[in-house]
């Protein structure tokens, strides 16, 4: 059984730093898509950032370009999201998030996309609050 849980939440000033864990379980790391969404009460929940398992580069949203940082751990089945310049727009839950859904395209070769609905198992999230 799948699981993944969150941790490394908090409340921060802005331009503080957060990093953000999942702890994968239930299934063996490897030809996944990994992502993180997050989501505040009212609006829809929003792709942050995805990474695929078994290599190629992270994709980031725009509105974290330059600010977060996506990454992993094979060995401890482990997702991160590194946050720096934190705005008080990012307060928010954050989620985790695998699936198994792929693209394919000769120049980048397999690779994942940040859509909700490509997303199959969800960690139970974590709150990250920026005051300003």
């Amino acid at each position: 059984q799948v699981q993944l849980v969150e941790s490394g939440g908090g409340s921060v000033q802005a331009g503080g730093s957060l990093r953000l864990s999942c702890a994968a379980s239930g299934y063996t790391y490897s030809n996944y898509c990994m992502g993180w969404f997050r989501q505040v009460p009212g609006k829809e929940r929003e792709g942050v950032a995805v990474i695929y398992t078994d290599g190629g580069s992270s994709y980031l949203a725009d509105s974290v370009k330059g600010r977060f940082t996506a990454s992993q751990d094979t060995a401890k089945n482990t997702l991160y999201l590194q946050m720096n310049s934190l705005k008080p727009e990012d307060t928010a839950m954050y989620y985790c998030a695998a699936g198994r859904r792929f693209y394919f395209s000769l120049s980048s070769g397999r690779y994942c996309v940040l859509t909700r609905r490509d997303f199959d198992y969800w960690g139970q999230g974590t709150q990250v609050t920026v005051s300003s």
